[in-house]
This record gives C-alpha cells, sequence and structure tokens, in this order.
C-alpha cells in the first residue's frame, strides 16, 4: 500500500485488509504518487490518500472490501483498478461514530475510460 506519511485513515483500511483478506501489507510512505497513477492508468480526478495493489489490481482510497473481492474473483476485462476519490466518511477507514455515512461511488478504471462499479 502506498500512501501519504501519516495518514491515519489508511492504517485502518489497511487492518480491515489483513482482517478480511489474511494477507500481510506492505506500507510504503510516499507523498508523490502521480507516476504510479499514471502507470496504473487512473485517471488524477480519482485520486485519494492510498494506493493499494492486490493481485495486479488496483485499489485507490477507501474502496469497500465487498467491492475489492468481487473484483478479484471477476477480473473483467479491461479493469486494471477501483478508486473511491477523495476520503467519504462512513467508507472503509473512515467510519466515525456519531456522523452519517457520505453517499460514493466506486469507479473501476483501465482501458482509457471509467464506469461506476458500485454505489454506496
Amino acid at each position: 500500500m502506498h500512501r501519504d506519511p501519516g495518514c491515519g485513515c489508511c492504517e485502518k483500511w489497511a487492518a480491515q485488509v489483513l482482517q478480511k483478506f489474511g494477507r500481510t501489507i506492505k506500507v510504503v510512505n510516499t507523498t508523490d504518487r502521480a507516476p504510479l497513477h499514471k502507470r496504473l492508468g487512473m485517471p488524477a480526478n480519482l485520486a485519494s490518500c492510498h494506493t493499494a495493489i492486490i493481485d495486479g489490481i488496483a485499489f485507490e482510497g477507501h474502496v469497500p472490501l465487498a467491492d475489492m473481492k468481487r473484483v478479484l474473483a471477476k477480473k473483467p476485462a479491461g479493469v486494471r483498478g477501483l478508486a473511491v476519490a477523495g476520503m467519504p466518511m462512513g467508507s472503509p477507514g473512515m467510519e466515525a461514530p456519531g456522523y452519517p455515512a457520505d453517499r460514493y461511488e466506486v469507479i473501476a478504471f483501465g482501458s482509457g475510460k471509467t464506469t461506476v462499479f458500485a454505489q454506496h
């Protein structure tokens, strides 16, 4: 997981991934993930605070684990990754008691186009 140094919500998201996927997570602190995003074919407007790569699929930001499992199982043609732009309240790692969850979309990217993969 490539992340912005000092971002605590990234660690919360990673803990959930570890719990649900049972995988060790290597953390790479970096303030410039733009070259990684470009290599992955991710549009700049989908950027968030961390980028994880699992089984060759990129996950940008606070992507729900159920969506991650679904894309990893199906590996849809042309999809290089999923992204949740920004840091929506209530998304994995962004839960805060007493605050309502934001509505947000999970965007699939790759092959030069983006599509809505899920809505929450």
